[in-house]
């Protein structure tokens, strides 16, 4: 038996991701592209005061991964749920 089973439990570690994908992850949380303003996504949803900014990156940092999803209300197991599914 594995003593720490805790550990097995967490959650992956978030790494960054193609500004592709992360749009992906929220509109398959049910947000819809609003409009594309240079080399940014704006992403909106009913409910959600604030839009969510994906900017254009080979690959978009932790920070604004983090960020986009405090603003969106999403845990990370939701994220890594959704995110599987792509």
């Amino acid at each position: 038996m594995f003593p720490y089973r805790w550990l097995l439990e967490m959650s992956p570690k978030l790494t960054p991701i193609s500004w592709k994908k992360l749009v992906k992850v929220f509109e398959k949380d049910g947000f819809s592209v609003d409009r594309v303003e240079g080399s940014h996504v704006i992403l909106t949803k009913p409910g959600v005061v604030r839009p969510i900014v994906v900017p254009k990156y080979a690959e978009v940092g932790l920070d604004i991964i983090q960020s986009n999803m405090r603003t969106a209300g999403m845990n990370r197991n939701r994220f890594f749920t959704l995110v599987s599914e792509i």
